[in-house]
């Protein structure tokens, strides 16, 4: 027990009240601490509303939430806006930086709610989080005079500055090139590893999915599968991750592989 950073119980999300849809069925599992976790499925089975309950910018329609052992159901919205705050990082799709700031003032934002402008204390820290993703020499950049991958960087950092014990990421290299997307990866699992963060990430990208500790894998709002990466061979992972997100397989060395552009299928 004193290992399990977040549990879910048969989280139920339901939307409508004549007709109803059931984006999530009844869904049970829990979060390891320091654990780098990933969930697959096709679009629309219930991956991003899953990431929304456990990280409490959404209640569930049935179903508990506990976080260390604390239940989150009874909370305020203002007691959830700060349990969020403290706990918790986010990292989406779309970066949200503020274009009129500059990548310093971006990551300190989550430090000026409740508590004002940030001190030096936090302000070094920032720095020290940028330096860490590779920004060192960007930190005065306005938001908008950044690449994409830099930006993602930046929002790294703001998702970590306030030392949370969990990150969730949607799709967090989505809308970046194959090398940038290696570049994040490689950033997060760092961070995993020396800060010993918990991350759960949604994605379609195969190779991040593979590389994780464990893989949750969903479909019609349930989860279908749940595997631990180390316990599976590399054609067992590329049978189960393969169809769900790789847009291109080719055969490269008689085996499988998942191509960058659209070729003649494999044979």
């Amino acid at each position: 027990m004193d290992n399990i950073l977040l549990q879910g119980e048969n989280l139920t999300r339901e939307y409508g009240k004549e007709i109803i849809t059931k984006a999530l069925n009844e869904v049970t599992l829990k979060l390891n601490k320091s654990e780098f976790s990933s969930i697959i499925g096709p679009s629309g089975c219930g991956k991003s509303t899953l990431l929304n309950l456990l990280g409490a910018l959404d209640r569930p329609t049935r179903g508990r939430l506990l976080f260390q052992g604390r239940e989150l159901s009874s909370m305020s919205d203002g007691e959830l806006a700060a349990f969020r705050n403290r706990n918790i990082g986010f990292i989406f799709q779309f970066h949200h930086l503020l274009p009129e700031f500059n990548a310093l003032e971006n990551v300190l934002l989550p430090t000026w709610i409740g508590s004002g402008l940030a001190d030096r204390k936090r302000e070094e820290k920032a720095k020290e989080l940028l330096e860490l993703v590779g920004l060192k020499d960007r930190m005065k950049n306005p938001a908008n005079n950044l690449s994409g991958g830099q930006q993602q960087r930046v929002s790294i950092a703001r998702a970590l500055i306030n030392d949370p014990n969990l990150v969730l990421a949607d799709e967090p290299t989505g809308n970046l090139d194959s090398d940038a997307t290696e570049q994040v990866y490689d950033l997060l699992r760092k961070i995993n590893k020396e800060l010993g963060m918990s991350f759960l990430i949604v994605t379609h990208d195969r190779h991040i999915a593979e590389k994780s500790d464990r893989v949750i894998e969903m479909s019609d709002g349930r989860i279908v599968s749940d595997y631990k990466t180390a316990d599976k061979s590399p054609d067992e992972l590329w049978k189960r991750l393969a169809p769900h997100n790789c847009k291109f397989p080719v055969m490269e060395n008689g085996r499988l592989v998942c191509g960058m552009e659209e070729s003649a299928p494999a044979n």
